[in-house]
């Protein structure tokens, strides 16, 4: 847990730099409100062994920001560390029993039952800015060609388009969005860590990224007037987060790597479907979300060889 929080440092370092104390007001009391319930949940409710120490509800707290605009108030940001850690995890019985990621938990709920607040991205500003983000918001690079798209603009018109922030910007992070999805190459450094030092494997991230290559590629292929290349689906949004840093829960993700390859491709495909056809310019959560529901069966349909097996003569 705590070298994921480790490969997670290059990204909270873009973020303060770019939208500077909203940042890192987000980030403590994500991290703070998290750390909390899951203390008094533990000493009050199920009574056991108190375990924040072991790094996982500090994750969550950082992935939880990792999901928010910087200018979220600091009542929603406290209800969705209770949903992430009281319903997501701690009501499955702790660190190792809940089926769905707790962050990505507490993010969907929020977005649904606060969707303006969650959706106003505030423009970067600077480490040092004027600390007007509650009034200077913009679109991201999805959301830009969902409005103009549903518009009836192709998708050459809304690249052309000054507000289009393009593919540097979401490779570097110069531009509006959550704190974990601004900056592809920050959070891509984070990965080689974790892949380096075994904190995860290459078999979701492989096919979770191959799968929506291919089938956002097919569609590039066939129409590349209306659905974006597999390049700025990559770049864009979550799709980075999501791929190393949530997908590849241990906890929430199947056991074998055959079933996490299955998963990966599953997350991969229904990712694409619901940015191209959904009503949310983002599919990454839900995609997520959806497989986590199907890991017990992945898991029962991919089982490990079992050694020591008693075989029946005859």
């Amino acid at each position: 847990m705590y070298g994921v929080v480790i490969a997670l440092i290059p990204a909270i370092f873009v973020s303060l730099y770019f939208f500077g104390l909203d940042a890192a007001r987000v980030i403590f009391i994500s991290v703070a409100a998290c750390l909390f319930f899951e203390w008094v949940i533990q000493k009050y409710l199920i009574k056991g062994p108190v375990t924040i120490n072991d790094g996982s509800a500090l994750v969550t707290g950082v992935l939880l920001a990792f999901n928010v605009p910087s200018n979220l108030p600091w009542w929603i940001l406290v209800i969705g560390a209770l949903v992430s850690i009281g319903i997501g995890k701690m009501s499955f019985g702790g660190l190792g029993k809940n089926p769905f990621n707790p962050a990505l938990v507490g993010r969907v709920f929020l977005l649904i039952s606060f969707p303006v607040q969650m959706t106003s991205w505030p423009l970067p500003k600077g480490l040092f800015g004027s600390g007007l983000t509650d009034a200077i918001t913009g679109p991201t690079t999805l959301g830009v060609l969902k409005e103009g798209l549903d518009a009836g603009k192709t998708v050459q018109e809304i690249m052309a388009s000054p507000d289009f922030p393009g593919y540097i910007n979401d490779l570097l992070g110069a531009q509006g969005g959550s704190l974990g999805e601004i900056s592809a190459i920050a959070l891509l450094l984070g990965a080689v860590y974790m892949l380096s030092r075994k904190i995860i494997t290459w078999h979701i991230p492989t096919a979770y990224i191959g799968s929506a290559v291919i089938f956002s590629g097919i569609l590039w292929l066939v129409d590349p007037t209306h659905y974006i290349d597999p390049a700025l689906h990559l770049l864009a949004g979550g799709m980075i987060l999501g791929v190393f840093y949530m997908a590849t829960d241990m906890v929430s993700s199947p056991m074998t790597p055959r079933g996490q390859i299955v998963f990966g491709i599953g997350a991969g495909l229904l990712t694409i479907m619901i940015r191209v056809w959904g009503a949310y310019p983002e599919g990454v959560s839900f995609a997520i979300l959806i497989m986590n529901a199907f890991t017990p069966l992945i898991n029962n349909a991919f089982k490990p060889k079992r050694f020591g097996e008693v075989v029946k003569n005859g």
